[in-house]
């Protein structure tokens, strides 16, 4: 029987393992590696003791929900480009945070934290740039200079700052805390137990344990794309005078459905509500040609709501970049590493169009107000509306939020210690809960994400629940439903 095995997941994604060395490895990582991983099987849930962490703890949940015992890789091979035919190539984020937090290396007392770290292996200039960008999609703006350098007033900042460092329990780490590089050049380097790697040419490298070698080729054809997890079905988007196109339901765990996310007709205009992974795919199922979009509105950085940006880049002219300057700030310093370009660079591919925090910024008759939302990175919820006849139409969509229960344990009246204020904590909680005929809501759970039962007494006319991989319980269906990929709420008919 071969030591090492060595199996294609998908178009430049393959799982090659040596289980006598206990090293797995994912080579390659575009979007959505993970639910490639989890669909073919090597990610699953075993049914075993986690330890000391019991239900009802605060322990029990981490930053990406409940705790769980899942399998999977511990260790990342790159692509030698971070773009490969106008994809990105390097998405390590969400393989990171399931080793981390659903494998449970990084959770105390859970069985899997031996203190090992999981391995990110390639060349000198990849590795350093994914080290970079997790750190970016851990934290966002790392230091209070850079919250004020996005035009946040001092005092704001300060809190902003306090809050950041309640969901990183204390401390922004660098990568190197929690990840172990291995670079790799031409001579074999050790990863673990014996297993060795060498770079043999271009995207190319050979894993070598005792008398057993086997090759991984990373380069895609010219004609290759990187696959998407799930199957959409084609639907026709009207281009109604406004309304929204359900586009994503689901989360970063969801094999069958993208993240949560929309798209907006506006007086034929074509506006996207964040770019998450496979986003050209995504339009192309509802009859959208990226080329068609006129602006996108930004929430936040992680890879979920972030990983298109390189399609939209790509388009025949500069899409309209519409979020707050300190969300923006956020994205550009995640981006930059990834493109290897300067933050500066950023408006080469986008028209920026920074956004006022609690104003109503006027786009040519489509209002929007974003609104500052609790999260590891910096996040804004946006609130939509325009004038018709009886009033004015309009939309929300909360991604990312907190529960209730969070925020409460969040408030913290020291203002020296990590936390939320109480005053700032009831405004969040107010604007939550700013009814609208249609609002999505974030229901993923965990300590970074919102709970439905929080909206029990939301007065919006239409409650869509998304963010999650599971199916609504009971409970949850009697505060919002779930809306299948690529319905259409109609909020103004056009002519």
């Amino acid at each position: 029987m071969s030591r090492i095995a060595n199996t294609k997941i998908a178009t430049g994604v393959f799982w090659v393992e040596v289980p006598e060395a206990e090293l797995y490895v994912l080579c390659g990582c575009p979007a959505d590696s993970v639910k490639h991983l989890m669909k073919a099987g090597k990610i699953r849930n075993l049914n075993r003791d986690v330890g000391s962490l019991d239900a009802g703890s605060v322990s029990f949940q981490h930053p990406h929900g409940t705790v769980t015992n899942e399998t999977g890789p511990n260790a990342i091979l790159l692509s030698d480009s971070n773009i490969q035919n106008g994809d990105f190539a390097n998405l390590a984020e969400f393989p990171v945070l399931q080793m981390l937090y659903r494998q449970g290396m990084l959770l105390p007392n859970h069985p899997n934290n031996t203190g090992a770290k999981p391995f990110i292996i390639g060349h000198k200039n990849m590795v350093n740039a994914q080290m970079e960008y997790i750190h970016r999609g851990n934290y966002g703006l790392t230091s209070l200079e850079e919250i004020l350098d996005a035009g946040i007033p001092q005092k704001q900042a300060e809190e902003m700052m306090r809050i950041k460092l309640h969901f990183a329990f204390g401390a922004v780490r660098p990568s190197s805390d929690l990840l172990e590089a291995r670079i790799v050049d031409h001579e074999p380097v050790e990863i673990l137990n014996g297993v060795h790697i060498a770079r043999k040419s271009m995207n190319c490298y050979e894993f070598t344990y005792k008398d057993e070698s086997s090759e991984i080729n990373l380069n895609l054809s010219h004609d290759e794309r990187y696959e998407t997890p799930y199957e959409l079905k084609n639907h026709h988007f009207k281009r109604d005078y406004f309304s929204i196109a359900h586009t994503g339901e689901g989360d970063g765990w969801d094999i069958h459905r993208p993240c949560m996310a929309s798209v907006i007709s506006y007086q034929g205009k074509i506006f996207l509500i964040d770019a998450g992974p496979n986003i050209a795919f995504t339009l192309n199922a509802i009859g959208v040609d990226v080329n068609e979009v006129e602006g996108i509105f930004h929430t936040h950085a992680h890879d979920d709501h972030f990983a298109g940006l390189t399609t939209l880049a790509r388009a025949n002219h500069r899409i309209k970049y519409y979020s707050t300057a300190l969300v923006r700030a956020s994205v550009t310093k995640k981006l930059s590493p990834l493109l290897s370009i300067s933050e500066n660079e950023f408006e080469k591919y986008f028209e920026v169009c920074d956004l006022v925090f609690d104003k109503w910024n006027n786009i040519d008759g489509l209002e929007v107000r974003p609104v500052f939302s609790p999260h590891p990175v910096e996040t804004n919820i946006l609130y939509f509306r325009t004038l018709w006849e009886n009033g004015y139409a309009t939309y929300a969509h909360l991604a990312d939020i907190a529960s209730h229960d969070v925020l409460m344990k969040m408030i913290e009246e020291d203002k020296k210690l990590p936390g939320i204020s109480p005053k700032l904590k009831k405004k969040v909680w107010k604007d939550y809960l700013s009814p609208v005929q249609v609002k999505k809501i974030d229901i993923g759970g965990g300590i970074i994400h919102g709970n439905a039962k929080d909206f029990l007494t939301d007065k919006s006319d239409k409650i869509i629940l998304a963010h999650t991989a599971h199916t609504l319980t009971k409970d949850e269906e009697k505060i919002g439903c779930s809306v299948t990929f690529g319905s259409t709420d109609i909020l103004i008919e056009g002519h």
